[in-house]
């Protein structure tokens, strides 16, 4: 093996070295400040897009903050909607049962008054039938005829008795 011959060490390692110089030359002068660049390139795109990003962040979190606000607000309204219809309904409720309370107790004061005056006049009807009874029965059977005024007085007074 051609490698293994120590006579030729000298030459391979002078090739060696010129070769290694040669390569080393151009990574450090040619492809490590392209691959630098590239890689600069790509951390000032990364960077900018975590900007980008952390700024979107925030203004995602200023929009959520302004949702929930006015969530909360439209929250709060409606509360206060609610609550003055349930007032408003209550109040209009309380108002219609007074209407209802004072028409209730008219016609409930006219009807009594009507049922007093009918009874009324079934009482003086029925004082003046006991008289035309009283006065046919006691003629017609007895053969008596007591003066109106006595026979008044007399129905007048069972009737008062029967009324308490």
């Amino acid at each position: 093996m051609p490698q293994l011959d120590v006579s030729g060490f000298p030459s391979q390692i002078f090739w060696l070295v010129i070769t290694f110089v040669f390569l080393w030359w151009l990574m450090a002068k040619v492809a490590l400040p392209k691959v630098g660049l590239v890689l600069e390139e790509r951390q000032k795109k990364i960077n900018d897009s975590l900007d980008m990003a952390e700024n979107l962040r925030i203004e995602a979190r200023s929009e959520l903050d302004a949702y929930e606000i006015a969530i909360s607000v439209a929250h709060d309204e409606a509360r206060k909607v609610i609550n003055d219809a349930n007032q408003e309904g209550t109040q209009a409720s309380a108002n219609q049962l007074a209407e209802i309370r004072i028409s209730l107790t008219n016609k409930i004061a006219e009807v009594e008054a009507e049922i007093e005056s009918v009874k009324e006049k079934a009482l003086e009807d029925i004082g003046k039938s006991a008289r035309e009874v009283a006065i046919s029965t006691l003629d017609k059977l007895v053969g008596i005829k007591i003066p109106a005024k006595t026979l008044n007085a007399a129905i007048d007074n069972a009737m008062t008795k029967g009324r308490k």
